[in-house]
């Protein structure tokens, strides 16, 4: 008897693992090294500036992403890449107890963010093929929701874990070298999950031609057509400033929890750290993702923006009072970073629908992949003189600026274009 493979669509299946996949390289390239690098001695300076061009993968990744648009599926290239993060965390594993970590670990983080990257590209773009436009308004909360767990868990759960192996095994590098394994089986029963789960949806099916000119126009033109979209200047420097506040919040802010009092932060423990992002922090967030993909498919998402580019902006006010009151009480650390959390779960939904809206069309995978690249470039460079900026003005100012910057995006919400009817649910008649 012959099985149907395209009759496994139930999104619940594939949705949230795909995106937890999705999201946790990108967690442990950017945040959990940081964290390491600092357990492992190496200096603020080198960490903040290494750890900054990581993010170039995601950066420059819209110049491959036509050949992902073009070549083979993109379930075949989620599998795959699925597959080299599992050997970049291998190589990151091996290589922590050795003389020069330092350039060998980096190496295999490059590795990893290169994978990570180009999973994205494939991930957004089978995400766009294989649902409805209303399926994607309303998972894009869950997916948006465990992305972010991604997160959490690298950089609550595993720093409790690795926090737990430091002091139980008394050697901080073998401690991180068992959570790098651990890291590597997970990655190895995702590739063969998704192999097993995944749905096979019609649209997805390789655009090359016969011939290599073939090849070679459609891959300009999937790159060029992006620039043509209507009012691309205002979308461009949208998707650039929408988390310009964010982009310098999440650099610091783990450092500040962690820093001495002494030094302007809270002075908490890294298992105290892990602690509040893998919990308060993980409940919020979800309840603000899944609610924002429920509102969004209701009335739409030019009805949500406002309230949605205020929710992800206006909660970083918490750090401003964290940085001024130092306090020691759990309890009302948990509180603040609950109400981040879920500012940002609700309001990040509003920019991956807009993505996805700019991203329509014939080539939508590539031109997502442009539209998250040029997202990586806002993240990016704010990143990189975010802890030097922190450095010059202490904590306390570098919190109000970061409140400051949140200020263009609300300017710019008010002239992105947008359709009314993007995200509603659509009436069967």
């Amino acid at each position: 008897m012959t099985i149907n493979k395209r009759l496994i669509k139930n999104p619940w299946s594939w949705v949230p693992t795909l995106y937890f996949a999705e999201g946790l390289p990108y967690v442990i390239v950017m945040t959990v090294s940081v964290i390491m690098y600092k357990r492992l001695g190496i200096s603020n300076t080198d960490i903040a500036l290494y750890t900054s061009w990581l993010y170039l993968p995601w950066v420059i990744k819209p110049l491959w992403s036509p050949i992902v648009d073009i070549l083979k599926t993109k379930r075949l290239w989620i599998i795959i890449m699925q597959s080299f993060i599992g050997i970049a965390f291998a190589g990151v594993a091996f290589t922590i107890p050795i003389s020069n970590f330092f350039q060998y670990t980096l190496a295999f983080f490059w590795l990893m963010a290169f994978s990570s990257a180009t999973h994205d590209i494939s991930a957004d773009g089978f995400y766009m093929l294989a649902l409805s436009e209303h399926d994607q308004s309303f998972f894009v909360g869950i997916r948006s929701t465990f992305y972010r767990a991604a997160w959490l868990a690298g950089n609550g759960l595993l720093v409790i874990l690795a926090g737990y192996f430091e002091n139980s095994l008394g050697n901080i590098a073998k401690a991180w070298t068992i959570c790098f394994f651990i890291l590597t089986g997970l990655f190895v029963f995702f590739a063969i999950y998704h192999t097993l789960i995944f749905p096979y949806p019609l649209r997805d099916k390789s655009a090359i031609s016969e011939d290599n000119k073939s090849f070679l126009v459609n891959y300009f033109r999937a790159f060029f057509e992006f620039f043509k979209k209507d009012k691309i200047l205002i979308v461009l420097l949208y998707i650039l400033i929408y988390r310009l506040g964010e982009a310098q919040l999440a650099k610091i802010a783990p450092l500040f929890l962690l820093d001495h009092k002494s030094a302007g932060g809270v002075g908490l423990s890294t298992e105290q750290v892990g602690f509040i992002y893998g919990t308060s922090g993980v409940i919020f967030l979800v309840i603000g993702g899944i609610l924002g993909g429920i509102v969004s498919s209701k009335k739409g998402l030019k009805f949500w923006i406002w309230w949605m580019v205020a929710a992800i902006n206006i909660p970083d006010v918490v750090y401003i009072f964290l940085s001024y009151t130092q306090p020691s009480n759990i309890f009302l650390i948990n509180i603040c970073i609950a109400i981040e959390q879920f500012g940002y779960g609700f309001g990040f939904t509003a920019f991956l629908l807009f993505l996805i809206f700019v991203s329509e069309g014939r080539h939508k995978t590539s031109h997502y992949a442009i539209a998250t690249g040029i997202m990586a470039l806002g993240m990016m460079l704010p990143g990189m003189m975010s802890g030097w900026l922190q450095e010059l003005i202490g904590y306390r100012h570098f919190f109000i600026w970061v409140c400051l910057s949140t200020v263009p995006a609300f300017v710019l919400t008010k002239y992105i274009p947008l359709n009314p009817e993007f995200g509603k649910k659509k009436e069967i008649s």
